[in-house]
């Protein structure tokens, strides 16, 4: 009998210390996504851009990310995922510092690449360490906190970013020192590096066989998560890229104000995980509590579509939204580790987090296209209807990872 190894008890303090290093570490890389999207009036300006080929620089980001993680699920489990983090830290500032040293949009477009090949690196790894590492007991609590963290990278960097472009005059001084925050976590990774190593699975007759490969990909639990992903990027990608934006033209919002909304959306979105957390411990009722938090994200972006609100209903309104999208989080992921055969952590959340990165792909070139032809109200309604989507996608998850697990438990 094959049966998933526990990892071993460990002690509060390792177990937090773990669960630190990867929270930041996953964070910054949820940082580094969202450092050109704030600024694109000024990118747009120096480069004299349209919103569709602003719009392309994320979606090369996010071509490049999915390519790259279900390749990278495969390099964790084969070289380590210790290795693996500091690498995709290290291309992350390459990154930041060749957009901020950018002479053309062409230019930018190849620097957009390599962030998006360092940024695939971070669930196959994040999920690998954690599994591996984090006493069972506890890693609801670590889902949370990774879900939490990437959150509050995403709600830092457009305050960080506009704030030090507005101060310095400059967005490439900005992008230049998101760069000197990726190497102070990479120096900060490295010295807890050996808190972060996994020991490589044991395997023995066919156990070995069943895990090996590509054999993971037959389990419909993983595609049920691929789409879900998908999906959810679809809302994400929207909410991060033009959806700001749009409602200051439907609201009449200055452009400070529209920064502040998707600051206040990922802090709510973290908000909502915390609560995610605590009700991951049952399966069922958290799929339900997740259904309705989505029904009240959509009916927030419904709100935000169809009504003409004050700045300050507005940003209730992204709050709302927020908190009801964040409450899936830990659940979620929890999902996809029932799904995971033993020694295959990299591969399966690297091909299941592309899902993510498809969306991500897609959402920017799909709302900016809406965007130039100002219909400002359209972005906000296709939110809303993916967003009511996702109901359908999670209880479908929760379906599909019933019989893997039992699968995983018996093989």
């Amino acid at each position: 009998m094959n049966t998933i190894a526990a990892p071993a008890p460990a002690s509060l303090r390792e177990d937090a210390t773990t669960i630190g290093v990867i929270s930041v570490a996953h964070g910054i890389s949820h940082f580094c996504q969202l450092i050109v999207p704030p600024l694109f009036p000024w990118i747009g300006a120096a480069f004299g851009l349209s919103n569709t080929q602003l719009g392309l620089l994320m979606s090369v980001f996010f071509i490049t990310s999915c390519g790259g993680q279900a390749a990278a699920g495969f390099v964790v489990d084969r070289f380590g995922a210790q290795r693996v983090l500091l690498g995709g830290l290290g291309l992350l500032a390459v990154g930041a510092l060749g957009l901020a040293a950018s002479p053309s949009y062409a230019v930018m477009l190849v620097f957009m690449a390599l962030a998006g090949l360092g940024n695939c690196v971070f669930h196959p790894v994040d999920f690998s360490i954690l599994n591996a590492r984090v006493s069972t007991p506890r890693l609801g609590h670590a889902y949370a906190a990774h879900g939490i963290s990437g959150n509050l990278g995403w709600a830092l960097a457009p305050v960080f970013v506009v704030g030090i472009t507005m101060a310095s005059g400059s967005w490439r001084v900005a992008l230049a020192s998101v760069a000197g925050v990726v190497l102070a976590v990479l120096a900060m990774v490295w010295l807890q590096r050996r808190r972060l190593s996994v020991a490589a699975p044991r395997k023995t007759g066919a156990a070995a066989g069943a895990d090996a490969g590509f054999g993971f990909l037959r389990l419909p639990a993983v595609w049920a998560c691929f789409v879900f992903f998908l999906v959810y990027a679809l809302a994400l990608g929207g909410v991060q890229s033009f959806a700001p934006a749009a409602a200051a033209k439907l609201h009449d919002l200055p452009a400070a104000q529209a920064a502040v909304c998707l600051s206040v959306y990922m802090v709510a979105a973290g908000l909502g995980m915390v609560l995610g957390g605590y009700l991951v411990s049952d399966p069922q009722r958290s799929v339900r509590i997740a259904a309705t938090g989505f029904v009240v994200a959509a009916a927030a972006a419904l709100l935000l579509a169809l009504g003409h609100w004050s700045a300050a209903m507005v940003l209730a309104l992204f709050v709302l939204m927020g908190f009801g999208a964040g409450i899936a989080g830990p659940s979620r992921d929890l999902l996809v580790k029932q799904a995971t055969p033993p020694g295959a952590t990299g591969r399966v959340y690297g091909v299941v987090y592309s899902g993510l990165d498809v969306g991500m792909t897609l959402a920017p070139l799909v709302y900016g296209v809406m965007m130039d032809a100002g219909n400002y109200r359209g972005v906000w309604l296709t939110i809303a209807f993916v967003l009511g989507l996702l109901i359908a996608t999670a209880v479908n998850v929760r379906r599909n990872a019933r019989p893997a697990a039992a699968a995983v438990a018996a093989a």
